[in-house]
């Protein structure tokens, strides 16, 4: 008879942290052109204005709802060409996560996924209203996040994400 020792349980495993893409979809688009049709037939320039924020909201046990907005104003002097909005939102299934990776998950991370398609709506959105398509430059969610927490480590205000 050999003698058997009892082997030494190993440890139990956390759980496996998932992270899933559910639904990315445009909740909300807007494009106005005041001037028209004027504005067709005038040779402008227009300067470009641009807003990009973000919007995080966990709506279930493990879901997620993030959201990019962009504003983007044409303006020629003091007259706006044309104003395109649009908020472009994603589902995402997040589920053991550890807290302090959680939140640069769901600003950076998230944004970050959304961020092409935000790009085409936009520039889908200028050329159907009868301009020259805007592309919307690269975004730096990470230093946008960085920025937003040295502001509130500094108790300053939360501002709206810009560039």
């Amino acid at each position: 008879m050999s003698d058997s020792q009892p082997q030494p349980a190993s440890p139990p495993q956390p759980p496996q942290a998932s992270f899933q893409i559910e639904k990315i979809f445009v909740k909300d688009l807007s494009l106005e052109i005041p001037n028209a049709p004027q504005i067709f037939v005038e040779q402008v320039q227009p300067q470009l204005d641009v807003q990009i924020s973000t919007e995080v909201s966990r709506f279930a046990d493990n879901l997620f709802e993030v959201m990019v907005s962009a504003t983007v104003t044409a303006k020629a002097g003091e007259r706006t060409v044309f104003l395109a909005e649009a908020v472009q939102a994603g589902i995402f299934s997040i589920s053991n996560v550890a807290q302090q990776d959680l939140e640069p998950l769901l600003a950076v991370g998230c944004p970050t996924v959304l961020f092409p398609y935000l790009r085409e709506t936009i520039s889908d959105l200028v050329t159907r209203g009868g301009f020259p398509p805007v592309l919307l430059a690269p975004v730096s969610f990470e230093a946008l996040y960085l920025q937003r927490l040295q502001q509130q480590q500094q108790g300053g205000p939360q501002k709206e994400l810009a560039r």
